[in-house]
């Protein structure tokens, strides 16, 4: 059996394809560098980290971009000789315009290298790439329709000729959605003399939808599927997958289908996502000529589906996991990413000091531009995080420790910083919650020696922790919430234009607001996580 979701924590917008006996999925990673993530399968179950393409400045530079915004929806394909990422940059996304160049970049190989990006266009986000069998290009995207704020405006479809490396010919509207609305994510696919279209609807949230429309032509006219939505779990609010859309399609070696699509998995009584948009996998019934049905005889999506037959065995996921990040040689773990911007020796070192990670202090958990920053993914309802961290600052405006992050509006801090007294340090939880910041009362602790922090992440309810000995623990502050980490809470509270995409991380930091002197020297983090219980 194959257990869902296949990719758990922040893994929104799965991009497919199959190549020879091997699968590769791509997903979004907005405003964190670097874009794109792309794994590898051989079983749907089992998925390894194999690329993350878009890793130059010259590719991506999300310096200033907002939250949730970045990188969306990649499309990945392979033409028979070499591979397409196809992705959106958006640079921006409030009130009625939205600026999202679309690029494409090409690898021989799915480790690289890969090429410096070609625009396509900005007529919207989310586009795609089609290889016809005849051996032409098509560039689907959703198109942007910003007069009287309706903002979808359907799907557009033109060629891609590589030669002159540009779209070429009409632009061609070849869907405007069903009553569903929000059409978006469009994906193109030839099968049994049919082209069919499938696109998310409903938006990204609890009435999120996979559609699908086929048709004789590839420009149309689309004829909607008499049994839409493919997937969804609209209406069924007490089902453990919620918010099913925005999928992709692959054919087996035998001729079966299946489709990804993202999830979220709501754990709390307000029901928030805090582990983001994962990747879920299910089955399609797909006989020659007739529409396409889920696997599951419902729309809804299954927490565990029938393996294809001849692939390699999977076994199911570790319901308990653990990681241990020793900084004590090179690479940095791929576990980790950036905010915006690369993570480079100059401010992010495993040299300056052998056997630590040395973070040196930039800007504010507030910036959108030079954040002394890396995290993980949150991949478990429960979780444990520690870290020894030595840090020696001279003043209140440079900070170090261990943060629980959403976006620069929402976290979590247990930072230390400099104190009154200059032999002390002050270490205290700093909160932000739609921007609000609260700070609980500080811990003062003499300064010279290695601090010892932990993160008690239990759904929703968030303990910081702090040692001497790590032996004896000492709660800093009281429980906080947690969820607030989350899609769900951020559109509960927020402008109904800026967008919440992405999903709770946990990582380190160091911030100097005084003159980017101070550093922290971190001699380990550990991850600890499990779907079942607590963690002690």
């Amino acid at each position: 059996m194959i257990h869902n979701p296949i990719l758990r924590g922040f893994h929104p917008d799965p991009s497919i394809v199959r190549v020879g006996e091997v699968y590769y999925l791509a997903t979004s990673t907005f405003e964190w560098f670097p874009g794109v993530r792309i794994y590898q399968s051989r079983n749907l179950q089992q998925w390894e980290l194999i690329a993350r393409p878009l890793d130059r400045l010259s590719q991506l530079n999300l310096a200033g971009v907002p939250d949730s915004c970045g990188v969306w929806a990649p499309c990945l394909s392979h033409d028979g000789s070499e591979f397409w990422l196809v992705y959106s940059q958006v640079k921006s996304f409030d009130g009625i315009w939205k600026d999202s160049p679309n690029f494409l970049v090409t690898a021989p190989a799915i480790e690289g290298p890969w090429s410096d990006p070609i625009f396509l266009g900005g007529h919207g986000f989310d586009g795609s790439m089609f290889h016809d069998q005849d051996g032409s290009h098509w560039y689907l995207s959703m198109l942007v329709d910003h007069r009287k704020g309706s903002l979808f405006g359907g799907i557009i479809l033109q060629e891609y000729d590589p030669d002159s490396q540009t779209l070429v010919g009409p632009v061609d509207h070849i869907f405007s959605g069903t009553e569903l609305g929000k059409t978006e994510g469009p994906h193109l696919y030839q099968k049994d003399g049919y082209y069919y279209l499938i696109t998310a609807e409903g938006g990204t949230d609890y009435g999120h939808a996979i559609t699908i429309a086929r048709s004789g032509a590839r420009t149309g006219p689309y004829e909607v599927h008499p049994r839409n939505p493919l997937i969804t779990a609209s209406g069924h609010p007490d089902h453990p997958l919620q918010r099913a859309g925005h999928g992709d399609l692959v054919q087996h070696a035998d001729g079966s289908w299946h489709v990804v699509f993202l999830t979220g998995r709501p754990f709390t009584e307000h029901r928030r996502c805090i582990l983001g948009r994962e990747t879920s996998i299910e089955a399609l019934i797909w006989l020659e000529g007739q529409w396409p049905l889920s696997g599951s005889g419902t729309r809804l999506p299954r927490l565990k589906i029938p393996q294809p037959k001849g692939l390699p065995p999977a076994a199911p996921p570790p319901e308990q996991e653990e990681h241990l990040y020793s900084f004590d040689s090179l690479p940095l773990s791929t576990d980790f990413q950036s905010l915006r911007v690369p993570i480079e020796e100059t401010w992010c070192s495993l040299s300056a000091r052998p056997g630590y990670l040395r973070l040196r202090g930039r800007d504010s958990l507030s910036s959108f531009h030079e954040q002394s920053l890396i995290a993980r993914r949150v991949q478990h309802a429960y979780v444990m995080v520690e870290a020894c961290i030595e840090f020696h600052p001279d003043s209140f405006q440079q900070l170090a420790g261990l943060v629980c992050y959403y976006n620069t509006a929402h976290y979590h801090y247990l930072a230390i910083s400099g104190h009154e007294a200059a032999a002390t340090l002050s270490l205290q939880v700093i909160s932000s919650r739609t921007h609000h910041v609260t700070e609980s009362e500080p811990v003062i602790l003499p300064k010279g020696q290695p601090l010892y922090l932990k993160a008690n992440w239990h759904t929703d309810a968030l303990q910081f922790f702090y040692s001497l000995d790590q032996k004896r623990w000492e709660e800093v502050g009281t429980v906080v919430d947690g969820s607030i980490l989350s899609d769900d809470f951020v559109r509960e509270s927020g402008d109904q234009y800026r967008p919440a995409f992405t999903g709770a991380f946990v990582g380190l930091c160091c911030q100097d607001l005084r003159y980017r002197r101070a550093y922290a020297d971190i001699q380990w983090m550990r991850y600890r996580g499990s779907g079942e219980g607590m963690l002690s």
